[in-house]
Parts: structure tokens; sequence; C-alpha cells
């Protein structure tokens, strides 16, 4: 069902709104404050299924926050949105080791890094660190045995 929260409802009324929502139930609202009172009323009466969106004046969704529960959230072939965040937080990494001058070297399951002004093909330079991947990492050549 979609429910509409009115632009004077405090957070404790927003969540006596939640508590009374059913799965799949929809609450609307069309100023930002409220919106941000409402998903953090989910979090706080810990709702699973419920979504709060803001709309615009023409009914149309600009904002959205839906709650469930994590084991809900991925399943064994695709991410959750923590491992999405991990991801992104990696690519940042690796952006900033661009920046500073730092390459990356795969070799079998070792991952390397060394200054970027050394060329890769000297495999192994005295100036080169191995990086400790946590297991995170597996070279392709490593994928060739399973």
């Amino acid at each position: 069902m979609e429910r509409y929260i009115g632009d004077e409802l405090s957070i404790s009324e927003i969540r006596e709104m939640i508590r009374e929502c059913q799965q799949g139930d929809v609450l609307c609202c069309y100023q930002e404050r409220i919106f941000e009172s409402g998903k953090a009323a989910l979090v706080a009466e810990k709702a699973i299924g419920i979504t709060v969106q803001l709309l615009d004046s023409d009914q149309y969704v600009i904002r959205q926050a839906s709650s469930r529960k994590r084991s809900d959230q991925a399943t064994d072939k695709q991410f959750s949105d923590r491992q999405l965040t991990v991801i992104k937080a990696l690519e940042k990494v690796l952006r900033h080791c661009k920046k500073e001058g730092i390459q990356l070297i795969g070799f079998s399951d070792e991952l390397v890094a060394q200054p970027s002004g050394l060329d890769p093909q000297e495999l192994m330079s005295a100036y080169a660190l191995e990086v400790d991947t946590s297991d995170a990492y597996k070279g392709a050549d490593s994928l060739q045995g399973r």
C-alpha cells in the first residue's frame, strides 16, 4: 500500500507509521527533511521490506530508500551493497597508486608493487615489494589447475 508522510509529522510519528506498515508498503513524501527522517526511522525500527520515497511536484521519484535484511540482499552470484562499496574503495586506492607513481604487477599468485619509473619487464626489481593480498588476489595461472 502507498501512504503519504505529512510535512508536519515528527520523527516519532513517522516511526509509528512505519510500525503500522506491512512488507511492500511505500511511504511517500515531498520534503528532503521528511525523507531523511523516514530513512532514519526505517533504521531505528529495523523495518523490513518498506520503501520511503521522495517525490517531486509531478509525482516522480527523486530518491528512494528501501529496507531489507542483509541476508536477503545478495546471492552467491551477485555482489552485495557492502561488496560493491569495497570494490569502489579498491578502485579508488588503485587510482591513488597511479597518481603516486606505483605500478602493480601480477605474478601468478603474487601481486607486486614497484615504482612506475621502473620497467615492468625487469622481472622483480630490488625496489619491488610484494603486496599482502590476504588471499583476495588469485592469479589466472592458479585458476587453470582447479
